[in-house]
């Protein structure tokens, strides 16, 4: 039996800690006495010894020190043990006070009590830390051989920084040994965290890992910038330095961070912004979706499918699913049916939305509440040659669900626009124009609470340019850019996905959301960042190559929001355009007529119908680049997108 299996025993912990007890009591005696105890004073220890120790292992027992895991105490462990004394140094001061002088024998000193504290102390948590020590030691012993620590440098020396520090220490199985911090903080230079020493500034990493036999870095900083993550990512790899990141505290349930949830780190830390972080639900959150019928189209894509994941937290009374996809529907009602115990609550519904007598069939069966339309043709190149197509789908199947809306008093209802929509180049942005007016003319012709979502471009949605350059690098290259200063505004899913359910609640009259989304990212620069997140070299491992805009592509998208007419709203980053004004009897004979060359299949015709509409629309199918924008970045959501 080891000395480590001994100290771990329920039972022999008891026994040392009554042990401790009796021994702190002799040496308080002594200590009092000047190590010569009188007579009379021997029979006192002798008599109250048994009774300050069961007391002691009460206070113990009480305050939960035996459900301490003797291999992880910390200060919180002995605190609790400080306390548990105090307890039985408290009761004993109250019968050295109150007794009658002929219970001489039960009076304790109180030179005695106070050293009893202090010795019992120090003792009880001693042997607590030579158990964690002993652990450690066998711990470290075991990895030794044959198996090498990896050695760790710690970017961020703050509190997440310390966090991983412990958890290093005290984790010896994690095979990972922290040889120092990096922090620009220049007071904490030269100073020591759980025995790791500060060894410099980021700056200096290239220099210090080299110094330090490096292994690979871990970023430890809390809540950092994207900016800072970019930048410090791109120092580990310019060291040849493979590097991790702790999640964020927002990241990890229970607000601790582990070093054994530490990751890759990922496209979307490195965006030219923050990534926002929404409110928890408030009241106009709940009222609008708790105990409702929400139908969501387009469930099966990557927005629909990560809307409906969002709304399980909302509890509405049932989910809708519609798709025209046989497949998604089925992949996203099996990973509902998994994530909501059932499938209760869902109605899957395999159907393309311009079919207006199904339509109608489904919001007379369902009875819906809230609204949300995700569904939409959204890549631009195709739909500069499917003309009809993109109108049908887009501006025609968003009037017939809009029309069902008002037909069956729909309470809410959420269109998923683009920020192409503004003073669009290509069929695409022209078509989600044209279904923005759509939303704000039928806003001003019912009681059903419309509004729009303008999004950028959302990271990792089907089609988007992160997977298809993932897919480019895994085939080996080369990685292709249409030009090497096209910039775009991006979001992330979770964001997009809040941004519309946030919308649902504050919507009334064809507003426009849009979320601050900072400053525009070039695509060459997130190109370059992928290829060095493979661990790969641009130029040498790996060919990154342009091939000129395609049809009815913007060099610079326009900026989502200008000066005028804007207010913020009372979720953070969350800004709103209020609806202009568009008579829904005009809007009508403008549908009816791009139905009939719909119906037609004269997509030709379509392109100078649109032009003469006042949506700002001007073709733009050579490939010429737009005029890049100037000033400030973000500012308020235009009130007359169409006229500029």
């Amino acid at each position: 039996m080891t000395v480590s299996y001994f100290l771990y025993t329920r039972f022999n912990r008891v026994g040392l800690d009554a042990a401790a007890i009796a021994i702190s009591l002799y040496a308080a005696y002594l200590i009092r006495f000047d190590g010569d105890i009188w007579p009379e004073y021997i029979r006192q220890l002798l008599t109250v010894m048994p009774y300050v120790i069961g007391l002691t292992l009460l206070s113990f027992w009480a305050c939960g020190v035996y459900r301490f895991v003797w291999r992880y105490v910390s200060v919180r462990e002995a605190l609790v043990i400080l306390m548990a004394l105090s307890c039985t140094t408290c009761a004993l001061i109250v019968l050295r006070w109150y007794l009658p002088r002929e219970w001489m024998l039960w009076r304790i000193p109180f030179g005695v009590l106070a050293s009893q504290l202090v010795i019992a102390f120090l003792m009880a948590t001693g042997i607590r830390l030579l158990r964690r020590l002993l652990y450690e030691r066998s711990a470290v012993r075991r990895l030794a051989t044959p198996a090498k620590r990896a050695r760790v440098l710690l970017i961020g020396a703050g509190n997440a920084g310390v966090i991983v520090a412990r958890e290093l220490a005290g984790r010896p199985d994690l095979r990972m040994l922290a040889v120092g911090f990096l922090d620009d903080d220049p007071r904490k230079q030269h100073t020591t965290i759980h025995g790791i020493k500060i060894v410099g500034l980021t700056t200096d990493l290239a220099r210090l890992a080299a110094k330090h036999r490096v292994d690979q870095a871990i970023i430890t900083f809390s809540n950092a910038s994207a900016r800072e993550i970019r930048r410090v990512t791109q120092l580990c790899q310019e060291a040849g330095l493979p590097v991790r990141i702790v999640p964020g505290i927002h990241e990890i349930l229970g607000d601790r961070v582990s070093i054994t949830k530490a990751r890759d780190v990922q496209i979307e830390d490195l965006l030219a912004r923050d990534v926002v972080t929404f409110e928890g639900s408030m009241p106009e959150v709940e009222r609008t979706y708790r105990g409702r019928v929400v139908l969501v189209t387009g469930a099966g894509g990557s927005i629909g499918s990560e809307l409906c994941r969002a709304l399980i937290a909302l509890e509405p009374r049932r989910l809708v699913l519609v798709d025209k996809d046989e497949n998604s529907v089925f992949e996203i009602h099996r990973a509902m049916c998994a994530l909501m115990g059932g499938p209760e609550r869902l109605q899957p519904v395999i159907m393309d939305i311009r079919r207006r007598n199904s339509l109608r069939r489904l919001f007379a069966e369902t009875q819906p509440e809230v609204v949300l339309h995700a569904a939409a043709h959204k890549h631009v190149p195709l739909m500069e040659e499917l003309v009809a197509e993109a109108v049908d789908n887009n501006v025609l199947g968003t009037a017939g669900l809009v029309e069902m809306a008002m037909e069956f008093k729909v309470r809410s209802f959420v269109m998923l626009s683009t920020d192409k929509a503004v003073n669009p180049t290509n069929v695409m942005g022209a078509t989600k124009r044209l279904a923005e007016m759509v939303i704000q003319a039928a806003a001003q012709h019912s009681d059903v609470r419309f509004s729009c979502v303008r999004f950028g471009n959302v990271l990792g949605s089907r089609g988007s340019v992160i997977p298809i350059f993932k897919q480019q690098i895994a085939a080996g290259g080369p990685v292709l850019v249409t030009h090497p200063d096209v910039t775009r505004y991006f979001m992330t899913i979770p964001e997009a996905a809040q941004l519309v359910i946030q919308a649902g609640s504050l919507g009334r009259h064809g507003e426009i959301f849009v979320l601050d989304m900072g400053e525009p990212v070039r695509i060459m620069d997130l190109a370059r960042d992928l290829v060095r997140l493979s661990g790969l070299r641009e130029g040498e491992d790996i060919e990154i190559r342009t091939t000129g805009l395609r049809p009815g592509e913007k060099l610079y998208e326009e900026l989502l929001v200008s000066e005028e007419g804007t207010r913020a709203t009372k979720f953070r980053k969350i800004f709103i355009a209020p609806s202009r004004p568009v008579g829904w009897d005009n809007m009508r004979l403008l549908l009816d007529e791009l139905e009939q060359k719909v119906l037609a299949g004269d997509g030709e015709a379509l392109i100078p119908m649109m032009t003469a509409l006042p949506i700002g629309y001007e073709p733009n199918r050579t490939g010429h680049a737009a005029r890049p924008q100037t000033g400030p970045v973000f500012r308020s959501v235009s009130t007359d997108q169409g006229t500029r």
